[in-house]
């Protein structure tokens, strides 16, 4: 496979991963709390505390990362700011979620903490990949 097709690839799948992201952005933002809180007592309780100002960290983290996404798609060096913003959402979202709620005493630390720390990953992931395209003059 050759570095344009490998490119393209790595591209298109980071646009789908935080495509995701804005649907489970709208997923949470629209959820019936009542429906949660049968299931998950303590989601939904915690998703009512959220503070308005998260919501829009989140919003940040999953919008910075899509339009990063599609940046790095059209070979356009803004991924690179994109995806730091992208990042650094990510940090406080979390951040908040595991300092100033009880979800990990109420979950568990692996049940409360692995799927934040895949997206905490490949937000590492793709801003370095971004900046060593940019670096190498492919990202203009």
């Amino acid at each position: 496979m050759g570095t344009s097709r490998f490119f393209f690839v790595i591209a298109v799948i980071l646009l789908l991963w935080n495509l995701m992201g804005v649907v489970a952005f709208v997923g949470e933002y629209t959820m019936d709390l009542d429906a949660l809180a049968k299931t998950d007592p303590v989601g939904a309780r915690i998703f009512a505390a959220m503070p308005g100002w998260l919501w829009v960290v989140f919003a940040l983290a999953v919008g910075s990362g899509t339009l990063g996404a599609l940046a790095l798609l059209l070979r356009r060096s803004a991924a690179v700011p994109l995806f730091v913003i992208s990042l650094a959402a990510v940090i406080v979202q979390f951040g908040y979620t595991f300092l100033a709620t009880d979800l990990i005493a109420a979950k568990g630390v692996l049940i409360a903490t692995a799927f934040p720390a895949l997206i905490f990953v490949i937000a590492i992931c793709q801003l370095l990949y971004a900046r060593s395209l940019k670096a190498k003059g492919v990202l203009k």
